[in-house]
């Protein structure tokens, strides 16, 4: 039988070395074809780059070696950029399932779920009526920042639990490819910081969370953005994504917009 077809996006950028462990995770189950921001595009949600021109190029090399990545290109602008041009444009036919990660860091609570270029990526995905899925990592606040500098570059356990946390995402990537959803739905995964081939999947729900003021003044007005580190404590509630990831669980969240705004 014809392998199934994932397209794989994220908000780090298509060097992220998050990025190409999940690619690699994915072969040989599955035909690759990867969509990818050119750069880091954290943060950004939902925004599509509506009042500018958008390159893509061609950057198969950037995955060579790797048997099954079928095609590769680096997009100029953000993550629903990539999965929209690719799917409207860059390959010849739907893929089975669309996926986004692994993001350096995790996505857990309802504002970073709000905010997430990697969100947003899966999001648009199932905008498309196809399996969606995202997938992120928590890291400590050190690891995080040498990652995020270095394009995604992870060593020690967190590139252990990196490998690992890309096997389980196959793994979850398989059980959804091809099975359609009724509304725009996104699995939203968060592997712990300490992710173990027996580490267990808990069915959660976002943690309200608030981040207060995330700018930090420069100088006259002029304003930077900085993690809040002194935001509303985390609920307690046992049954949150983060109560989750504090447990040392793999957390999965249903984000299903299909029933916003009913009562």
């Amino acid at each position: 039988m014809k392998r199934p077809h994932v397209l794989i996006t994220n908000d780090d950028g298509i060097e992220s070395q998050f990025l190409r462990v999940l690619v690699e995770s994915h072969l040989p189950a599955f035909r690759v074809s990867v969509v990818a921001p050119a750069g880091e595009q954290s943060w950004i949600g939902r925004a599509f780059s509506r009042t500018r021109e958008v390159s893509v190029c061609e950057k198969k090399e950037i995955f060579a070696g790797l048997a099954g990545v079928e095609n590769a290109w680096a997009v100029a602008g953000t993550p629903s950029d990539c999965v929209n041009i690719g799917l409207g444009h860059l390959l010849p036919a739907l893929p089975d399932v669309v996926i986004s990660g692994i993001n350096v860091g995790f996505n857990a609570t309802m504002p970073l779920s709000l905010s997430s270029g990697t969100l947003a990526g899966a999001i648009e995905g199932a905008a498309w009526g196809l399996p969606a899925l995202a997938y992120s990592l928590e890291m400590a606040d050190a690891d995080f920042e040498r990652a995020r500098l270095n394009k995604g570059k992870a060593h020690g356990e967190t590139l252990e639990s990196l490998k690992h946390a890309a096997a389980h995402a196959a793994r979850f990537t398989r059980e959804f490819s091809g099975k359609k959803s009724a509304g725009i739905v996104v699995q939203n995964f968060n592997f712990p910081r300490r992710c173990l081939p027996e580490t267990i999947v808990e069915t959660t729900r976002p943690a309200d969370v608030r981040l207060g003021c995330v700018f930090q003044k420069e100088g006259e007005g002029a304003f930077r953005f900085r993690w809040n580190k002194r935001c509303t404590p985390f609920p307690e509630n046992d049954d949150t994504d983060t109560a989750c990831l504090k447990r040392g669980n793999i957390s999965r969240t249903v984000l299903n917009y299909g029933v916003l705004g009913r009562c």
